[in-house]
């Protein structure tokens, strides 16, 4: 019988400035500490040539990125990650004034040429792209399908969607697990804890111990994992989980918090926990 696997990836971008910015580790040692914390895979956002031999030297898969809106790029671009190690390619399209119509022709190019090169680009769900709202997310989707008669591939990051409809914690599953079918599709999740007021909480109290905020988020979480895996039980689908907490350089952590990647640690042992539960279930 198959059976889906997590695979758990480290951000390079929690990494960023890690343990300071004026002493910050090397690539290999990113990796390296990545792959001894319980991590399967490294999400990198800046191409560098020495990933190939990194990732195989530490046992870690490759997830790539790109950020574009512009059609005559994505074949370029795609390659660039390709030639990386990149199999699966989380995409930030367009901008937040990008209208459904033309976001619609630039997702099916992405996936089209995605194809051409055996790779899966995944369009993400994020603040000052084409995918900002809730509606205009759906409004993709449900266009994309209509057209290609297929679910859009997608990386879900439900933090941005809490944030523009300013939601409780007591309405998460209400309001953002809608269309379960496109939950089951997509194999990127991007797990920052948030809630209605912030796209990032914080994991612990920096002694130890879970924050009130985290224990609100978690429910989610588990909701959205349980989705995922009555739609993928009987297949040997990947649930690539990230815990992706944002570091001080670009705001989403702030100076008086636990650091990005030490936090990371912490909710990706979480997250194995639930998935565990789940998985025996």
């Amino acid at each position: 019988m198959k059976t889906p696997q997590i695979r758990y990836v480290a951000a390079q971008w929690t990494m960023l400035g890690y343990p300071t910015p004026s002493q910050e580790w090397s690539l290999d040692q990113k990796l390296s500490t990545a792959k001894a914390s319980g991590f399967d895979a490294f999400a990198f956002y800046i191409p560098d040539p020495s990933l190939p031999e990194l990732a195989k030297k530490h046992q870690l898969q490759l997830l790539g990125y790109i950020a574009s809106g512009k059609a005559s790029e994505f074949a370029e671009k795609l390659k660039l990650n390709k030639d990386l190690g990149a199999h699966h390619i989380n995409v930030q399209m367009a901008d937040e004034d990008t209208l459904t119509p033309e976001a619609l022709g630039l997702a099916i190019l992405l996936i089209q040429e995605g194809r051409k090169l055996g790779v899966e680009p995944a369009i993400e769900v994020h603040r000052d792209t084409c995918t900002e709202t809730p509606e205009k997310t759906y409004a993709l989707a449900e266009a994309y399908q209509k057209v290609t008669g297929e679910l859009m591939p997608m990386t879900w990051d439900f933090s941005h969607l809490s944030v523009v409809k300013h939601l409780a914690p007591s309405n998460y599953i209400e309001k953002m697990i809608i269309r379960p079918d496109l939950i089951q599709r997509a194999q990127q999740f991007h797990f920052r804890p948030f809630n209605g007021h912030h796209a990032q909480v914080p994991v612990t109290d920096g002694k130890g111990n879970l924050t009130l905020e985290v224990k609100e988020w978690l429910p989610f979480a588990e909701a959205v994992m349980k989705c995922w895996l009555e739609g993928n039980r009987n297949s040997d689908r990947e649930f690539f989980v990230c815990p992706e907490l944002g570091p001080v350089v670009g705001g989403y952590n702030l100076s008086t918090l636990p650091n990005s990647w030490e936090e990371a640690q912490v909710l990706r042992v979480e997250i194995e926990k639930i998935w565990t539960r789940l998985r025996d279930y």
